[in-house]
């Protein structure tokens, strides 16, 4: 029983990691990647559609994403998609794909960015902290329920707050990656 509030509680922190590197993710380094589009969808025949679905993305060299829809009458709508989602760039329609040139960064950009990748880094922490509180409750609900003595639960208590303790850590060595990744010239 306490084994598995463990693993359960181990699968849910593990969850939040994934998210933060989903979130890190759309964050722009030094090098442009096809993932600062992830999050743009095209109306597609009344349809919202992500945009990787409705043409092909490549980044074509470190500054530039080129796109090119599976049907030329979509040119108009990725177009306007793109200005709406407002990524820090302008598309560059040429009749048959579009492409983004992205400016290199500035070292206000980057400084900016790294805030926004700690802001992410604190929100994970958050949930890590939510679902060990989860778990915590669990273990006391068994404890009051006459299911466990008291030292079991302090025992599974602080194995809780060692699961919770590693996954922090792989919050930190993430965004020590990340913010290295971006602050790199």
């Amino acid at each position: 029983m306490i084994n598995e509030i463990f693993d359960h509680t181990a699968e849910k922190m593990d969850k939040s990691i994934e998210a933060l590197k989903r979130d890190f993710a759309s964050l722009r380094t030094g090098k442009v990647t096809t993932s600062i589009v992830d999050n743009i969808t095209v109306d597609y025949y009344g349809t919202a559609t992500p945009l990787t679905q409705v043409g092909s993305v490549i980044a074509t060299d470190a500054t530039t994403i080129s796109i090119t829809p599976w049907e030329k009458s979509l040119l108009g709508d990725i177009e306007k998609a793109i200005q709406e989602a407002n990524i820090g760039v302008n598309p560059n329609n040429d009749g048959d794909f579009i492409k983004l040139f992205f400016p290199p960064m500035t070292s206000d950009q980057r400084v900016e960015i790294v805030k926004q990748a700690k802001g992410m880094v604190e929100h994970a922490k958050v949930s890590i902290r939510n679902v060990r509180k989860d778990g915590n409750d669990q273990i006391k609900k068994l404890e009051k329920d006459k299911e466990i003595s008291e030292d079991e639960s302090k025992k599974a208590q602080e194995q809780i707050q060692k699961i919770t303790d590693e996954h922090i850590a792989k919050v930190d060595e993430t965004f020590a990656a990340k913010e290295a990744d971006i602050l790199k010239v």
